[in-house]
């Protein structure tokens, strides 16, 4: 099976050659990997056996997407957000509304303008349409987008104290958002919508699920209908304890749920499988605090086969993939001993990336 194949299989429980892969790594770990494999740092997750490909095409490439390459370095979006380089991210340094009123809020203009420019990185990843899983990634869609533009505390603030002003603001946030990915669906071949919107921490929902229920759901409802009115899965990022809101992103069509950051409270992969697995797709789960940087390769191994397992007990619906980036701190060995567990091994994995380099040098 390709790998647009394999990943269509699990969204559909079918049988597949393999479980899919969907590995996200933190940028010091993909510039390790790629030295030990000798690809370019852009191409080490096709190395790994990356079934999906994927970019940004809303804020999220203003954070991920501009690399700078020394700490302090900065830029300034189409947003008006300032980002500066800390460590191995973009974090905000400056958010455009911190400080403005409600008028002063509602006169806020997204960069509608400049819809062709973000659309763009989705064109390198058309060439490889037939034999890969396309992915478009149209976040942050509705409270996240907010809270990059005001800030957390004035994000909060005003869907306590002002929440006739939050609503109307995080539909606006979702107005974009939905502009996005109807063009986004129109103007490419995609297999899903990835939205997301981080409206959770470690232990809680920032907000009361009464509170998102009333003031967000409605909002990224009609996110998630641009792409399911057009038959596609809908994939859903959200970090940290959201099981809470679940049921509700069922709901409104949500088909695939990412990350499952395991360690938080009521996120543990196989109950939530048992659940509901019927409804959802589950991508992550692979637990990056403890068990990749500090198990040992035997520990990865059996603690990702008992997971796929468990995840696949009803003939698929689980995409592997950690519950955060690959961190750091990750030994080489306990990397090959989790693709091990999905049946993906190291001499295919250095097989993989000699064909990269083969191919580069052809085109050279």
């Amino acid at each position: 099976m390709n790998a647009k194949q394999r990943v269509h299989a699990c969204l559909q429980r079918e049988p597949a050659d393999r479980i899919p892969v969907f590995m996200w790594f933190h940028p010091e770990t993909a510039r390790r990997l790629a030295k030990l494999l000798d690809v370019p740092v852009e191409r080490v997750g096709e190395a790994m056996g990356n079934d999906v490909r994927q970019t940004w095409v809303n804020n999220n490439y203003a954070m991920e997407g501009i690399v700078h390459e020394r700490d302090g370095e900065s830029h300034v979006d189409l947003w008006g957000i300032q980002w500066v380089k800390k460590g191995a991210f973009n974090q905000i340094a400056a958010f455009p509304l911190a400080d403005a009123g409600p008028r002063q809020i509602l006169e806020y203009c997204f960069p509608a303008e400049h819809l062709d420019a973000l659309l763009e990185p989705m064109v390198p990843l058309m060439p490889y349409a037939d034999a890969c899983f396309i992915g478009v990634d149209v976040s942050p869609c509705v409270f996240e987008m907010y809270n990059r533009l005001r800030g957390m505390e004035g994000a909060l603030l005003d869907l306590a104290a002002q929440p006739s002003l939050a609503y109307e603001m995080l539909g606006r946030c979702a107005d974009f958002a939905v502009m996005v990915s109807e063009a986004a669906c129109e103007r490419f071949s995609v297999d899903w919508l990835w939205t997301g919107d981080d409206v959770a921490g470690q232990q809680s929902l920032f907000m009361s699920p009464a509170c998102w229920r009333e003031l967000a759901k409605p909002h990224l409802e009609r996110v998630v209908r641009v792409g399911a009115s057009r038959g596609l899965p809908v994939a859903y990022h959200c970090c940290g304890a959201l099981r809470p809101i679940i049921p509700d992103l069922i709901n409104i069509g949500i088909t695939v749920l990412n990350p499952v950051q395991c360690n938080c409270p009521g996120m543990d992969p196989l109950e939530l499988k048992r659940e509901f697995g019927s409804q959802l797709t589950f991508m992550g789960g692979v637990d990056t605090q403890n068990l990749l940087p500090n198990g040992s390769a035997d520990e990865v191994r059996r603690a990702t086969t008992r997971l796929i397992e468990g995840m696949t007990s009803d003939g698929g619906g689980y995409i592997l993939a950690a519950s955060h980036t690959v961190p750091t701190e990750t030994p080489d060995e306990n990397l090959f001993a989790m693709y091990a567990a999905a049946g993906i091994t190291k001499e295919e994995i250095f097989d993989r990336a000699a064909g990269i380099r083969s191919a580069l040098q052809s085109n050279e």
